[in-house]
C-alpha cells in the first residue's frame, strides 16, 4: 500500500513494502524526481539496506561461532513495514525482529524509517534500536534513485582528491583502488563510468553534492563513511547512497564484528542517520 505526504511545495509517496520511497513531485513545476522503477532496467526505487550493506562473502557470516545466511543488502527491503506517526507532511514506518529474521540475524531490533517534508526538501531518517541484551552488529544504508540522464553531473560542495573502490563480478570488493578525483569536484555521469559497477567512495570532505542536469537536486549525505553512486550503465537515473558499511571482500572473517565499517550498538541504544534531497529546479 502507498502512503502520501505533502506540503506547500512537494508531494511524496512511500509504500509499506520495504518502506520504499516511490515518488517525489514538485507542485511548482510538476516534475517527478524519483526513478519510477522500470523492471526492464532496474525495478528498485529507493530500497532501505539493513542489516548489512552489499553482498556478504558466500551470502553468509559468522557470529559467536554460528553461521548465518543473508541476502544481498539484507532483508528489510523485502519486508512489509507498519506505518505510524502519520501527519500531513511526515510519516514513519517500522519493522521489528520476528521468528524469520532471527534465523538470519540473531538480534532483537526495531528499524524505523521516517520521511518528512520541509520546504522544498525531503528528509529521510533511518533509526536502529538494539532491543537485544547483547551488543548488536549491523551496517545500514540508503539507496535512493533520482531521475537524470547520461551527460548530467554530480558536483561535490568541496574539491576532492579520492579514489573509488569497485565490486568484482562476484559482487565482492576488489583490493585495487581506482583514481576518481584529483582536487576536483565534478563527476560526469556517463554510461562507461558504471560499466564496472558502482563507485564506492570513502574519505570525502564534502557532506553534500548537487545532481545537475535538467533537474537540479542538492543531496546532503552528512558524515557517512562510504558513499555509493550507481546506475545501470546508460540508464536514466542515478542512485546516491549513504552507506554505514561496505561489501565484503573475498577474505573470510571469523566473526561479523571484524567486518569493515561494521557498526556496533550496545543493548538499549539507538543509531540513526539522515539524508536530505532539496529540489533546486
Amino acid at each position: 500500500m502507498n502512503y502520501r505526504i505533502e506540503n506547500e511545495y512537494l508531494t511524496c509517496e512511500i509504500r509499506d513494502a520495504g518502506a520504499e520511497l516511490q515518488s517525489l513531485i514538485s507542485k511548482e513545476n510538476g516534475k517527478e524526481y524519483i526513478w519510477q522503477g522500470n523492471p526492464d532496467i532496474w525495478h528498485g526505487r529507493a530500497p532501505v539496506l539493513f542489516p548489512f550493506i552489499g553482498q556478504l562473502n558466500g551470502f553468509r557470516y559468522f557470529y559467536n561461532g554460528t553461521e548465518y545466511n543473508m541476502p544481498k543488502h539484507g532483508f528489510a527491503r523485502n519486508m512489509t513495514f507498519t506505518p505510524c506517526r502519520i501527519s500531513g507532511n511526515e510519516i514513519s514506518f517500522y519493522i521489528e525482529n520476528n521468528e524469520e529474521t532471527l534465523k538470519k540475524y540473531p538480534f532483537e531490533f526495531k528499524l524505523t524509517v521516517n520521511f518528512a517534508l520541509s520546504g522544498r526538501a525531503l528528509i529521510n531518517t533511518i533509526s536502529v534500536e538494539n532491543k537485544s541484551d547483547k551488543t548488536m552488529y549491523f551496517s545500514p544504508g540508503a539507496h535512493p534513485a533520482f531521475n537524470c540522464k547520461p551527460g548530467d553531473a554530480i558536483e561535490f560542495e568541496k574539491p576532492e582528491t579520492v579514489c573509488t573502490e569497485r565490486i568484482g563480478k562476484d559482487n565482492l570488493l576488489l583490493s585495487e583502488k581506482f583514481p576518481l578525483l584529483e582536487n576536483e569536484s565534478t563527476i560526469k555521469i556517463t554510461k562507461e563510468i558504471f560499466e564496472p559497477d558502482a563507485l564506492i567512495i570513502s574519505g570525502l570532505q564534502s557532506e553534500k553534492l548537487r545532481l545537475k542536469g535538467e533537474n537540479v537536486i542538492e543531496f546532503t549525505f552528512g558524515k557517512c563513511p562510504v558513499l555509493g553512486i550507481w546506475a545501470k550503465p546508460g540508464a536514466p537515473y542515478v542512485c546516491i547512497e549513504p552507506w554505514y558499511g561496505i561489501n565484503d571482500t573475498p577474505e573470510v572473517k571469523k566473526d561479523i564484528s571484524e567486518k569493515r565499517e561494521i557498526r556496533s550498538l550496545e543493548s538499549g541504544k539507538e543509531f540513526s542517520f539522515s539524508w536530505k534531497a532539496e529540489i533546486i529546479s
